[in-house]
């Protein structure tokens, strides 16, 4: 994945909070097995922690941290994208939500940004407050995309992805796509609680995976505001690979498989590793929402 040396990247949509203290609360959710536990949970989850039973304390608010403004600092333009994660990520939320600004606007409706915040161990949101073993997630409550980027080291290490830029992408993606859900109503009304492969849990995230592959679909397309031109120029068949990879690597039969030894579809929250690829192929093959009705 390539982005365009001289497009300007739009920092205002990204949070840099690395390196806070978040003081106050109780005993935050470590390593070890309730690590684990959390990860299988709440990986890629679509709400927040406390909907999980995640939160590890009262919500309190954040240090200021000496990193925070690093992203603005160093992240201008495509160029930056090209060779440093964090401005990677800055670039892939800015051709995300130019896409979908896009389309919300083909289809006579106002989209809503929304910021990602970047965070080290700890973070507090208005859906509780949650650590790193959660996982990347998209809190309802104040729009936000939560990711600490520790997190695509351990999507290698410890669930055997490929890795590399577009499943970085692919995650970032596929969190926009909660938020598209959020605004459309269609989160709310799936957070039922209940668990299972045929579950409304389970077909929410695949309609974010499949929302994940329409933006992919047009990543190479979809004019940036500061230049005219699209921020991503190239999408290879190999990223598309390394985003399915990604994909197939967090889905519950992988997870529960690899960590509990044994595969109980009645507890599935978002798919098996066949179903996410699909979902996201799905998405990627005809780059239409309107295909992604995995609800139907």
């Amino acid at each position: 994945m390539q982005f365009d040396d001289d497009a300007d990247l739009d920092t205002s949509e990204v949070r840099d909070v690395r390196g806070s203290r978040v003081p106050g609360g109780r005993a935050t959710v470590g390593g070890g097995i309730a690590g684990v536990i959390a990860l299988i949970l709440g990986l890629l989850f679509g709400v927040g922690p406390d909907q999980l039973g995640l939160s590890s304390g009262d919500p309190a608010p954040d240090a200021t941290a000496s990193s925070a403004a690093q992203v603005a600092r160093e992240c201008r333009t495509g160029r930056d994208a090209n060779t440093k994660d964090d401005c990677r990520i800055v670039a892939v939320v800015n051709s995300v939500q130019d896409y979908w600004d896009q389309e919300f606007t083909r289809r006579d409706a106002q989209y809503a940004t929304a910021r990602t915040v970047l965070f080290t161990d700890r973070i507090s949101t208005a859906c509780g407050s949650a650590t790193s073993a959660v996982g990347p997630f998209y809190c309802p409550g104040d729009r936000q995309v939560y990711l600490d980027l520790g997190f695509f080291d351990e999507l290698r290490t410890k669930f055997g992805s490929s890795g590399g830029p577009f499943a970085q992408a692919y995650v970032v993606a596929h969190e926009y796509g909660h938020h598209v859900q959020n605004q459309m109503g269609t989160l709310g009304r799936t957070q039922d609680g209940r668990t299972g492969e045929n579950s409304n849990a389970v077909k929410a995230e695949l309609q974010a995976d499949c929302y994940a592959g329409v933006w992919a679909n047009h990543a190479t397309t979809t004019p940036d505001e500061s230049t005219g031109r699209p921020l991503i120029t190239e999408v290879t068949r190999a990223d598309i690979r390394d985003g399915l990879d990604a994909a197939a690597s967090v889905g519950d039969d992988r997870i529960q498989e690899k960590f509990q030894g044994r595969v109980t579809p009645e507890s599935w929250t978002h798919g098996s590793a066949a179903q996410r690829q699909e979902w996201f192929t799905t998405g990627f093959g005809s780059g239409d929402m309107a295909d992604c009705d995995t609800f139907r």
